[in-house]
């Protein structure tokens, strides 16, 4: 079997997961694999060297991500008036089983999620100096980056189990020496197993609107979207600093942290900084800075007993 059929095949597994899970009520678990998988079509529609797929697929594959980001958004906003139910998630499966071999017409009006960069841990210092290049030969070109979306995706506590423990993380400021600088910062939070692969869906702070000295101030809760019990060993939570740079046009990660689950208990919490980019397997770690300056967390556990 030829890669191309491999991957066309992992890519039909990880379809049919998602919507098993769906199916039966697992939604956090849906959620995960659903945006998992637009993920890796959006990289192979974004792919300028991979001529595995022709451009009518490739753009097949984008109104595929489409979907199941929308599928994902309308699990995870009960309210949402544009709902993407499963039953026309499912009419995609054979699409996505046969894309080497469909040639009929795509069953929704939806378009290919915007062309954007997807930035792999320490891609972002590479577009970082690239962009610096381009200024300095005086050819930044505004089509290169992207309009910024506003963040802001924090998720809703899932429903209590009994037995089971549910944390709620609240960011309460994050210590920077040039915290004043920062323009529009928030936080990502992710939960990441030990070799770095995401246990559940990235979440997004709103901006922090308060600075104050060396403190950035979010006051937010984060719902984790996991039950505690149900986190694999070696696992971890990280926090990622963003904010936007005008000059470059994109928003960069300056900082990040992370908890460890033997660290989940309830009270407050500092969490030290390391330089980017961000190591989700947490190999090789620097500290941010020798100053006293810290991520100030707040954990509280609900068990339903």
């Amino acid at each position: 079997m030829s890669d191309v059929n491999k991957t066309v095949q992992k890519w039909h597994a990880s379809f049919k997961k998602g919507t098993d899970f769906d199916s039966w009520g697992q939604l956090v678990e849906a959620i995960d694999e659903y945006q998992i998988l637009a993920r890796q079509l959006q990289k192979e529609v974004q792919s300028t060297n991979s001529s595995d797929f022709t451009e009518e697929q490739k753009k097949n594959l984008g109104k595929i991500a489409t979907c199941l980001e929308m599928r994902s958004a309308s699990l995870q906003c009960t309210q949402s008036k544009e709902e993407f139910k499963l039953e026309d998630l499912k009419k995609l499966e054979l699409i996505i089983k046969n894309i080497l071999t469909y040639n009929k017409e795509f069953p929704f009006d939806v378009q290919p999620v915007p062309l954007r960069k997807i930035l792999a841990p320490g891609e972002e210092e590479n577009l970082e100096l690239e962009a610096e290049d381009d200024a300095a030969a005086g050819a930044v070109s505004t089509e290169t980056f992207p309009p910024r979306a506003a963040p802001g995706t924090l998720l809703p506590r899932l429903p209590s189990e009994p037995g089971m423990t549910l944390l709620t993380l609240r960011i309460e400021k994050i210590g920077l020496k040039d915290a004043g600088q920062c323009i529009d910062p928030y936080m990502s939070i992710s939960v990441k197993d030990v070799n770095g692969v995401d246990l559940n869906p990235m979440q997004d702070t709103p901006v922090a609107t308060r600075k104050e000295d060396t403190y950035i101030h979010f006051s937010v809760d984060v719902e984790i979207q996991r039950h505690v019990e149900k986190l694999p060993k070696g696992a971890a939570i990280f926090f990622e600093f963003k904010h936007y740079k005008p000059k470059k046009r994109f928003t960069s990660t300056k900082c990040f942290g992370f908890m460890e689950m033997d660290e989940i208990k309830p009270g407050p919490i500092v969490i030290e900084l390391y330089k980017k980019p961000t190591d989700f397997k947490r190999k090789k770690l620097q500290l941010l800075t020798k100053k006293p300056l810290y991520l100030h967390l707040h954990q509280t556990l609900h068990k339903d007993s």
